[in-house]
């Protein structure tokens, strides 16, 4: 039962001064063990509440049979203090939304992880579980003798099997974690001149058979996350508020990262098994500054209800690419944001489940619904919008109102307002107006570039002021001049710009799209490598791909802007950007009978780049080349290689079975046991080309066995580049069989189920059938709520395809 809004404010006023006293037993594999110890305050006396526990059996309340229905624990006629005692067993998870057991497949070890978030906590321990009613913890864990186990506090010893560990500061149940199993370890003493003898315990973690991948990375690792450290305890007043900072690659996490307090952890797909790809390598710094920029703005400071997770979530993604960047060395962090991350935001926004980026407390009517709204408004568009105030700002009195905000609510909950009010007082600018125009309303500007004469106006469609830099070309694309601009309301001519070429947000400060003028486009088209900004090459093949999704180029348009500009590209970040949109563009806006010319010219434009030599480049090519040659007996050549990086190994063993050879897959699944093999596998299975397959692999795919990755991969792999006609027969089937599963599954399983939606080339007549049968399903009503946002997107998604 969702917790709604309603019983949350009125929860919220009733208790004060939480405090959770835990102990798990994680001794048998069937079930684990609860015992829990909760104090709290209430304001007032002979009231009742509730405590959450999804799940639980033999559950008991102060040593009697507990009074437990639909995953609440009644508490009734609470005294002004309480003290209340529970005990159940608890159900292991594989789908990622709870106390998740994987065994991994290379060499048998279990790890058992508390992925929690949203109202997750209530399937691990009994809790208040919204984010507004703050606890303190006390965890102590029982556990097999050769575990390491880590949790949100410090350890503070062990004693057999049994690890105990520190109180925690208060926050919020939704961050609660804990983290078992034979994990191997890089700890370090990082410096820390407020903590008691100078330093704070750190550590990267990882499971047992990642030890060579862990090792590999480890001083970039340690590095980025000491840089990124001591940037934040500069420039942020509160001193870190834990005792210590562990980071983990744990199996079955449903998000990319999560911000547990003291103890992140990260997707274990991340530490690669083969050579990381530039972009990898950049989207991992910017993910371990994100979490850490969440210690101060999330967990320290956190939302009072859901609506306000953007103050989480747009913050710390700002904050990762840009700390990123001037604190870790990933100078180009922005660049990659330009072309893999804001795309994703105007995607969003043009969807009818757009929304503000600070919403309306009243829509957020459960956690469900919160939960759907985790989405790239929250992230991305917010991202942009954040770094379009610190330029309208500036640094410095952006930095003074977030430290503001900081201070007036540590260990507390906040909300827009108050985040408003800290910003007022650090400048004389009227940023209530600016939160108006940015966070309270959808959609986004488009910047037209026309011309009197030969001077350019640059003219803003749409109701935002923007400031950002304009910058003028010569015929060839060589800079000549940049001008910082205002726009608002009135059109800005650019006289001094008068016959040039013009592009505006050159530097990518402001959230909208741009239409050159036709002087403009056509240089632009003929000479975008020629470029010298990687940014501003960025943004150019943004407003491309943009173009082609708004069908004002066609799809072969676009290809053919790669072929002649994405060949001497030698920036790493901008040609595995290009290369994974021109992939996306393909999937979603071809038609069957161009697929295979348009992947044949993609799958050259990255042979080149793997024949060229250039060592940046060559990890992001090799893969797409892998994945989307039809040389069969190229990528089998590549295949009896043994100097093969693993993940290229299994785009090709991939790509081979899709073209009809499944005979690669058990020897390369033997080769590699890790759990990312096993995914592999499932998915080149999944796309074997052949009936029988197809059939026994949709059977495991709905079947309600398979974890969440699992899960992604057989649903990855099930939708072949070239198999539009073998695949019809699933596709209303998925919209049937999917949603069945999702009724009978969770939040996180009717999110897999979203993104398993059939995405590949179609003709038109097919696409209206699927459209016709996800918008039958959703009328008829009785769609899980998640599962329901999912379809509603992919519903505008093909109708902006057709």
């Amino acid at each position: 039962m969702p917790l709604k809004l309603p019983e949350a404010r009125e929860r919220a006023v009733l208790l004060t001064d939480v405090h959770t006293r835990v102990h798990l037993d994680l001794t048998s594999t069937e079930s684990f063990g609860v015992e829990a110890t909760i104090s709290f305050r209430c304001t007032q006396p002979g009231a009742s509440t509730f405590l959450e526990l999804n799940g639980g059996t033999d559950v008991t309340l102060d040593g009697r049979p507990a009074p437990y229905a639909d995953g609440r624990i009644a508490l009734t006629d609470l005294g002004e203090t309480n003290e209340v005692r529970v005990t159940a067993r608890m159900p292991y998870v594989t789908d990622g939304d709870g106390m998740t057991v994987t065994v991994d497949p290379a060499d048998g070890e279990r790890y058992v992880c508390a992925h929690t978030s949203m109202d997750i906590t209530q399937k691990v321990i009994p809790c208040f579980d919204q984010p507004d009613i703050k606890s303190t913890f006390d965890l102590s864990v029982t556990a097999p003798s050769h575990w390491t186990v880590l949790a949100n506090g410090a350890l503070r010893g062990r004693e057999g099997d049994t690890w105990t560990f520190e109180t925690t500061p208060p926050f919020s149940s939704y961050l609660f974690t804990m983290v078992g199993g034979p994990w191997v370890s890089v700890t370090w003493d990082e410096p820390y001149a407020p903590a008691p003898g100078g330093t704070l315990p750190f550590g990267w973690h990882a499971r047992a058979s990642q030890q060579r991948e862990l090792r590999r990375d480890a001083e970039e690792l340690k590095r980025i996350t000491s840089a990124c450290f001591q940037h934040y305890t500069t420039v942020f007043d509160p001193e870190y508020p834990y005792a210590d900072y562990q980071q983990v690659y744990a199996p079955g996490l449903n998000w990319g990262a999560m911000e547990f307090p003291g103890c992140v952890v990260f997707r274990d797909q991340a530490l690669t098994q083969g050579t990381p790809t530039e972009l990898e390598r950049e989207w991992m710094a910017s993910t371990i500054a994100h979490e850490m920029a969440h210690m101060w703005f999330g967990d320290l400071v956190t939302m009072k209800w859901w609506e306000d997770s953007w103050l989480n979530e747009s913050f710390a993604d700002f904050m990762g690419f840009d700390v990123a960047g001037v604190a870790a060395g990933y100078t180009d962090a922005w660049t990659s944001a330009a072309i893999t991350r804001k795309p994703t935001g105007y995607r969003a926004d043009r969807r009818r489940s757009t929304h503000p980026i600070a919403e309306d407390t009243d829509k957020i009517v459960d956690v469900d619904t919160a939960f759907a709204n985790f989405d790239m408004i929250t992230y991305a568009k917010g991202n942009a919008a954040l770094a379009q105030l610190g330029h309208w700002l500036g640094e410095d009195d952006f930095i003074a109102g977030v430290n503001k905000h900081l201070n007036a609510h540590a260990f507390g909950n906040a909300d827009l307002a108050d985040f408003l009010d800290s910003l007022d007082a650090a400048t004389d600018l009227d940023v209530r107006a600016w939160a108006q125009a940015w966070l309270r309303t959808t959609g986004f500007d488009t910047l037209v570039v026309t011309r009197d004469g030969d001077v350019p106006v640059l003219t803003r469609e749409g109701s935002r002021s923007h400031r950002l830099t304009v910058s003028a070309y010569d015929a060839s694309m060589g800079l000549l001049d940049s001008r910082d601009v205002h726009l608002g309301d009135e059109p800005v001519r650019l006289e001094e710009f008068a016959g040039k070429v013009v592009v505006p947000n050159s530097g990518d400060e402001t959230f909208a799209v741009v239409r050159p003028d036709e002087q403009s486009w056509e240089a632009i088209t003929a000479g975008l490598s020629s470029v010298e900004s990687h940014l501003t090459r960025a943004m150019l093949w943004w407003t491309a791909i943009d173009l082609t999704e708004s069908q004002v180029i066609p799809v072969a348009d676009l290809v053919a802007l790669a072929d002649t500009h994405l060949r001497p590209e030698t920036h790493p970040l901008v040609f595995e950007g290009v290369m994974r949109n021109l992939q996306t563009i393909t999937r979603r806006h071809s038609q069957p009978d161009e697929v295979a010319g348009h992947l044949a010219a993609i799958a050259d434009i990255a042979r080149g780049a793997v024949e060229g030599g250039d060592a940046a480049l060559a990890p992001g090519a090799s893969r797409v080349l892998a994945r989307l040659s039809a040389d069969t007996g190229f990528l089998a050549d590549w295949l009896g290689r043994d100097d093969v990086d693993p993940t290229v190994r299994w785009n090709a063993v991939h790509r081979l079975a899709e073209l009809g050879d499944p005979s690669w897959i058990e020897p390369e699944e033997a080769r590699d046991r890790s759990v990312s093999g096993h995914h592999a596998a499932l998915g080149a299975r999944a796309a074997v080309p052949a009936a029988e397959a197809k059939a026994e692999m949709w059977e495991r795919l709905m079947g309600g066995e398979l974890g969440n990755h699992e899960f992604d991969a057989v649903g990855e792999g099930f939708w072949g580049w070239e198999q539009a006609d073998l695949v019809r027969p699933y596709l209303t089937r998925y919209v049937t069989d999917g949603l069945d599963l999702a009724r009978r599954s969770g939040q996180a399983m009717g999110d897999v189920i979203g993104d398993a939606f059939p995405r590949l080339p179609l003709t038109i007549a097919v696409r209206h059938e699927l459209r016709d049968a996800v918008a039958a399903a959703l009328e008829a009503g009785d769609v899980p709520t998640v599962l329901a946002r999912s379809w509603n997107d992919a519903l505008d998604d093909l109708d902006r395809t057709l």
